[in-house]
């Protein structure tokens, strides 16, 4: 058995913390893979709200929840057409504090025909704002990738950011393989103590 992918091991950590009934958001929707994993750990009493700036994340998304999730399960998924960055004014207040997870996989939308991508100033404001939406021993999953023009800045200043966490009342984790292809994703995790 060898190592797994970085997405394998996001959803790893993700069944390790989230839990049915639970709230936990997709920050950068894209093709609605995390959506899709996200709705089907907190089920249909749990609340997933997806967010992108494009309308075709949220149309792939839409199209990946109704083929694959009972409608049920897919009404309890909340998908906003706007900047991560703004996740916070989006969740309910009685839901601050309380989410089990966040999930970024920074970059651009695959097989988009705009390249979009995600900016790094915005992306601090996000990652900010899901610390504060976060509960303890919650987890913030950051897949960076560097590959594009404008994701190694981007990394760069996200790794800063996650450097600079208190390690009293945070822990981060580098999931990346050291040889092969060096602009291949890897994974900064966050777990609120």
């Amino acid at each position: 058995m060898g190592f797994v992918s970085v997405l394998s091991f996001v959803h790893q950590l993700l069944a390790q913390r989230v839990q049915p009934g639970d709230a936990v958001i997709d920050a950068t929707l894209g093709t609605g893979v995390d959506a899709l994993y996200l709705a089907k750990l907190v089920g249909r009493r749990g609340r997933v709200y997806g967010f992108d700036i494009q309308p075709e994340a949220l149309d792939r998304s839409r199209q990946r929840l109704e083929k694959e999730l009972p409608a049920e399960a897919a009404a309890a998924v909340e998908l906003h057409l706007r900047s991560h960055a703004e996740m916070e004014a989006a969740v309910p207040p009685d839901r601050h504090g309380q989410v089990a997870a966040v999930t970024f996989n920074l970059g651009y939308l695959p097989g988009a025909e705009s390249a979009v991508i995600t900016q790094q100033a915005s992306t601090l404001a996000a990652l900010e704002a899901s610390l504060r939406l976060l509960r303890r021993g919650g987890i913030v999953s950051i897949v960076l990738y560097t590959g594009h023009e404008g994701g190694s800045e981007e990394a760069a200043a996200v790794e800063a950011w996650a450097s600079e966490l208190p390690l009293a009342a945070y822990q981060v984790l580098r999931y990346q393989f050291a040889n092969g292809n060096r602009t291949a994703p890897y994974l900064l995790a966050v777990e609120k103590r």
